[in-house]
């Protein structure tokens, strides 16, 4: 990954989660846990972590409908040129994770 790529991501994911932090209706906890740009620079997609996971789909809907609004947030408030496309998904390796922690957990109880 390319400087650029990398300062381009980082921003994109710190940007998503102010974003999300601030208009987000739902009462929940909402993290950023990575983010995959391509190499053009043109689109990027956000991995989100959702706690609790009964309202995963609620902020995957909220978030994929907020797009083009997330876009002009970053138009305004950053110097990303040119905004790529944003798209989301669920995290699903930190579920796995976080089950695998849950489950050493009880087992050392």
């Amino acid at each position: 990954m390319s400087r650029r790529q990398q300062k381009v991501t980082e921003e994109m994911a710190h940007r998503a989660s102010e974003y999300m932090a601030r208009e987000l209706g739902v009462r929940a906890l909402v993290t950023v846990t990575r983010a995959e740009m391509s190499t053009d620079l043109k689109r990027v997609v956000l991995f989100l972590s959702v706690l609790p996971e009964s309202k995963e789909m609620e902020v995957l809907k909220f978030a994929k409908r907020e797009r083009s609004n997330f876009r002009a947030h970053l138009t305004e408030h950053s110097k990303i040129r040119p905004v790529p496309f944003v798209d989301f998904i669920i995290d699903e390796g930190e579920k796995n994770r976080r089950r695998v922690e849950e489950l050493i957990r009880k087992k050392n109880e």
